[in-house]
């Protein structure tokens, strides 16, 4: 007897058993396909791409080639260029993430006025 196992999005899993035809209607129903080897699509059959997330190390490399510490930058710079651009940071992990940078010599860092001020090499 023909039996097909589904794992359904909202963690559940259903078992469906009968004939090749019920099983077949059922997914049918269910808005899936069968393919030849056997293996149950469900779903509108559209494949979902989703964007790569942009990493907080992502988006200052792309403000480091924009120009952007072209003048010296201190982290609330920093934090409201990211921030136009949609992304929130506080200070606080700002500061290691340019600290990263400095250590791979994307950046250098100089005290003014008694602050840290990020700079391109």
């Amino acid at each position: 007897m023909p039996k097909a196992v589904l794992s359904m999005e909202s963690g559940a899993t259903v078992v469906i058993e009968g004939s090749q035809e019920e099983v077949a209607s059922i997914i049918a129903r269910l808005g899936g396909r069968c393919s030849q080897d056997g293996k149950i699509q469900l779903g509108r059959g559209k494949a979902t791409t989703s964007k790569p997330r942009s990493t907080l190390g992502h988006l200052l490399l792309e403000l480091i080639e924009e120009g952007f510490f072209g003048e010296p930058k201190e982290l609330g710079q920093v934090a409201a260029a990211l921030s136009e651009r949609g992304h929130f940071y506080p200070v606080t992990t700002l500061s290691p993430a340019m600290l990263r940078l400095v250590r791979k010599k994307k950046l250098r860092r100089m005290k003014e006025k008694g602050r840290w001020a990020y700079v391109e090499q």
